[in-house]
């Protein structure tokens, strides 16, 4: 079975899609890739998407391929339903008109997924999808309770030592995670703590939450679910219902609310980020596909901060603040709430990014964690460089 992950709405999810396919979002404790591989473990999967992605992200046909949307969350009935497909059937959700998985032979591209060449089977189960950057908090919680599920059932937790307080039911340990006079609470969602993990002293935790393998909540944290902090990511001060991908940073004092930050983001100290309106008003957040603010429904939304990008101290972001890949961002008051790729500045001045900086600085921080920035991820960090250069009017 050849299980190719397809890409869908990608305009509408940037900036985290200029660096990675959709299904390579993480929302709960899994990415979504991980939630399909963990329940088809038998599979090869690869990922239909943007050309420049290839180099990282490979697509391989076979005779049996399982196209399956990369936005959706896998759950055991989907799995189920998908498994059954025969050629050339597509899966189908006719109430929002979503292709959720197609059977076929042949080499198809995502154009090539409509319903009047295809037998279709309608899908009529609940399930969890990303649709817009802000579902990747706002749905968090939800997933994470899945994931737990899946991740532990009929599974042994490792012990909490006594220098700590839990109080609910839903705690998960892994093996070599070390947690230390922190007060961990699951009675409002699960809390699970990855291999190899550190809660430091004085943590406060609120379910639910997940932390990763190999990340860190720092001295004295203060953390509200739904939240996850990503593989070997450190976070301190306080944190509410966000979402960091992985390898990213926000390690010292100041707030992040209702929050995504991509990889290898760094937060300086005391950052602080807007999360509601003085005057609570509906959030309009900028969108890509747009070309401007769309309205999202929500009441609360603070940071969406793509790949790379930094933060200096007593750095302010305002209320639905959107930052590409790549930005460095500095100095006193608040920066607007679109920044580019590839911008350097603050609320006084902005100017380019120069990529040979950029990459000297990316090359650095990637070494610290023992990983080189290899041709592949420069070649697409360097096409979304020159795909962003119109938004750099500065």
């Amino acid at each position: 079975m050849n299980f190719i992950l397809f890409d869908t709405n990608r305009q509408n999810l940037l900036p985290f899609t200029y660096t990675r396919p959709v299904s390579e979002f993480r929302c709960g404790i899994l990415t979504l890739r991980e939630k399909w591989a963990k329940r088809i473990s038998a599979a090869n999967f690869s990922f239909l998407t943007e050309d420049y992605l290839a180099v990282k992200y490979s697509l391989n046909y076979t005779a049996n391929n399982y196209y399956v949307n990369g936005s959706i969350l896998s759950n055991d009935l989907l799995v189920e339903q998908i498994y059954l497909l025969q050629e050339n059937q597509m899966l189908f959700d006719s109430l929002t008109s979503k292709v959720l998985a197609v059977r076929s032979s042949k080499k198809l591209n995502v154009s090539d997924f409509n319903t009047k060449d295809f037998e279709v089977v309608d899908f009529v189960e609940n399930y969890l999808c990303i649709d817009n950057i802000w579902d990747i908090f706002s749905k968090n919680g939800a997933a994470i309770q899945e994931d737990f599920d899946l991740l532990t059932k009929g599974r042994t937790s490792q012990s909490l030592d006594n220098t700590n307080t839990h109080i609910g039911d839903q705690l998960f340990i892994e093996e070599g995670a070390k947690i230390q006079a922190a007060i961990l609470n699951s009675t409002s969602g699960p809390i699970y703590i990855g291999k190899n993990a550190e809660v430091m002293e004085g943590s406060v935790v609120r379910g639910a939450f997940a932390l990763c393998e190999g990340a860190t909540l720092k001295l004295s944290a203060k953390v509200y679910g739904p939240t996850t902090i990503g593989p070997h990511s450190k976070v301190g001060g306080e944190v509410n219902n966000s979402v960091l991908f992985g390898f990213s940073n926000k390690g010292h004092d100041g707030f992040l609310g209702n929050s995504v930050l991509g990889e290898w983001c760094n937060l300086g100290a005391d950052t602080n980020v807007s999360n509601l309106k003085n005057n609570y008003a509906e959030i309009k957040l900028w969108n890509f596909e747009k070309g401007g603010f769309k309205k999202t429904g929500l009441q609360f939304c603070g940071l969406m901060m793509g790949d790379h990008s930094k933060s200096g101290i007593n750095t302010m972001f305002n209320t639905a603040s959107v930052v590409g890949v790549s930005a460095n961002i500095y100095g006193g008051g608040f920066p607007r709430n679109f920044v580019p790729s590839f911008a350097w500045g603050g609320a006084e001045k902005w100017m380019m990014y120069r990529f040979d900086k950029a990459m000297e600085v990316a090359g650095k921080v990637m070494e610290r964690r023992g990983i080189n920035l290899d041709e592949a991820e420069e070649s697409i960090l360097k096409h979304v460089f020159e795909a962003t250069a119109s938004y750099r009017n500065f």
